[in-house]
């Protein structure tokens, strides 16, 4: 049986670590080193918009795999670090 709201979130974390990381290594050094800081606004407000998705999409797939509570800590703290969602999608993958 696969779980939706499981697999939703996956696919928005995953989804959120290329965003994290095109904001980190293409649009932070466009404005920094070419002064070009639209691409910073737009990949910025990209990458908020999927931040918060994946906290609101995070209850209900909580609610549906019925994970430990510290599984939701970790992943948050998981979309803060750099490639730290890649690690998680497959504990995530794991609750489809």
């Amino acid at each position: 049986m696969i779980n939706k709201n499981v697999q939703r979130f996956r696919i928005i974390n995953t989804t959120e670590g290329y965003s994290y990381l095109a904001l980190l290594l293409i649009a932070m050094p466009l404005k920094y080193f070419f002064g070009t800081p639209e691409a910073v606004k737009i990949v910025g407000m990209l990458h908020g918009v999927l931040f918060v998705s994946l906290l609101i999409l995070m209850v209900p797939a909580y609610l549906e795999a019925k994970w430990k509570f510290q599984y939701n800590i970790l992943f948050f703290i998981a979309s803060l670090i750099p490639f730290g969602t890649f690690y998680t999608s497959k504990k995530i993958k794991a609750y489809e």
